[in-house]
């Protein structure tokens, strides 16, 4: 229904409950008016009631009670509704609160979601790469949320819950801008691998550098394009290399903004790590961007069950953030791990584990068997510690040194710091350098690679 016709509705309401008594009924247009409003004046006995309106309705209107009506067919009153071509559109971003937003050199206006590309270098054809980039700008001022996904290429749980998010919002119910990316690293995704083309892992080399390597200037043009706008930002990641993840956050609960980011989120698991310095969420974080790494599920397929549970987080997430005012709850306390311990396997053989994810164990608890398949003998693996399990290989073959499972360790918030250090002290003396390089992501069982000759990784 467009307005004019809105407004010649309301002006028969106001008739009938006035009809008790003889009343006349006009109104006029102030042509001195910007917005060419219309006055709408009623007079009952020696009162008047006056009501503005906002379209221009030419109307000229007298109505009277059953006593004083005539019989004549030409005293009816009439209403003159003007056509749909006739009314003009209403421009909804002159009642906006933020300005419209440029990014990517274009302009997202209040009360729009748009789909917009980002330059990620160029292909082996010598063509420009541009994945998609979902933008959202409600009316009114609030958050710059960012949701990324697919830093890996092979990590599809995010993609989807990313997409979903995003395109459910609806531009006029949003406080502030929601920005999603569901894949950034197009390369990898195209080729079925959580890698770039090069074999190099782009999560360790943001900020970036225009002049460096490919992973180098992909990261700079992700960071430069898109992370600079945000103001918080959720970098969504799965288990990599037959591994499968609780959903849980990665956040560095030392840096106090990223502490009060992630009370936002509701009773998901946290595991503190400060991260590999050259990962998104590191980067970011010291851009004084409060960023966050959400694990969920594992790579190479799409798991509903995770995509649910992610997008009832997200849900979550942008209405404590104020950007939507529905309300939610959650009745589950938010469980903070400021420790976590990988377990290895010291045979070789099959995996069977006799665990599930998420549970919790006790320090001597049967995790598990190594078992080997030409003597039928079995290893038990037992729990170190008390805990959670946040991380576990599927059931696969595994040599000597291979990470089984990954069991977060509660403790007070107090003592965090120290046994970060202890934790990394241990690590270092262990020669366990590629957990305590790459503290923000599990070991990788045969699936890395040497950048030690890359000038940015350390």
């Amino acid at each position: 229904m467009n307005i004019r016709a809105y407004n010649v509705i309301y002006l028969f309401v106001l008739a009938v409950s006035f009809c008790t008594t003889p009343f006349n009924l006009s109104a006029t247009e102030d042509d001195n008016s910007e917005d060419e409003t219309v006055t709408l004046e009623i007079q009952i006995d020696d009162n008047i009631k006056t009501e503005v309106l906002t379209p221009e309705i030419p109307i000229e209107l007298t109505i009277e009670t059953e006593e004083t009506v005539s019989e004549n067919v030409d005293d009816i009153p009439t209403v003159y509704i003007p056509q749909d071509n006739e009314v003009e559109q209403i421009d909804i971003t002159q009642s906006a609160e933020q300005p419209p937003l440029n990014i990517l050199n274009d302009v997202v206006q209040p009360g729009e979601l748009r789909e917009l590309n980002w330059s990620a270098g160029q292909s082996f054809s010598g063509k420009t790469v541009k994945p998609s980039v979902l933008v959202v700008r409600g009316l009114k001022s609030g958050s710059v949320l960012c949701l990324v996904a697919s830093i890996h290429g092979d990590e599809l749980n995010g993609i989807e819950i990313v997409r979903r998010v995003v395109r459910n919002l609806k531009p006029l119910e949003v406080n502030g801008t929601v920005i999603g990316v569901p894949i950034i690293n197009i390369f990898g995704f195209t080729g079925n691998t959580r890698y770039l083309p090069d074999r190099r892992d782009l999560n360790r080399y943001f900020p970036g550098n225009p002049r460096g390597s490919a992973a180098s200037r992909i990261a700079y043009l992700f960071f430069t394009q898109i992370v600079n706008h945000c103001e918080y930002v959720v970098d969504f990641h799965t288990g990599s290399f037959k591994r499968n993840n609780l959903p849980q956050l990665r956040a560095d609960m030392n840096v106090e903004k990223v502490r009060e980011f992630v009370e936002h989120f509701g009773s998901v698991a946290v595991l503190h790590k400060s991260g590999h310095g050259k990962s998104l969420r590191a980067a970011a974080t010291r851009a004084g961007i409060p960023t966050v790494a959400f694990e969920l599920g594992q790579p190479g397929t799409l798991q509903e069950e995770y995509v649910e549970s992610g997008i009832k987080t997200i849900d979550s997430l942008i209405r404590n953030l104020g950007i939507l005012k529905r309300f939610r709850l959650w009745f589950d306390p938010q469980p903070v791990y400021y420790g976590s311990r990988w377990i290895r396997v010291n045979s070789g053989g099959i995996l069977s584990s006799r665990i599930k994810i998420g549970s919790k164990v006790k320090k001597g608890d049967l995790l598990g068997y190594i078992i080997n398949p030409l003597t039928t003998e079995e290893k038990e693996i037992l729990a170190p510690v008390n805990g959670r399990i946040l991380g576990m290989a599927l059931n696969q073959f595994m040599l000597p040194g291979y990470a089984a499972f990954h069991i977060g360790i509660s403790a007070d918030t107090s003592t965090m710091v120290e046994e970060e250090q202890s934790q990394d002290n241990e690590e270092n003396e262990e020669d366990e350098s590629d957990e305590s390089d790459e503290s923000d992501e599990e070991p990788e069982n045969g699936g890395s690679i040497d950048t030690s000759d890359e000038e940015e990784f350390h």
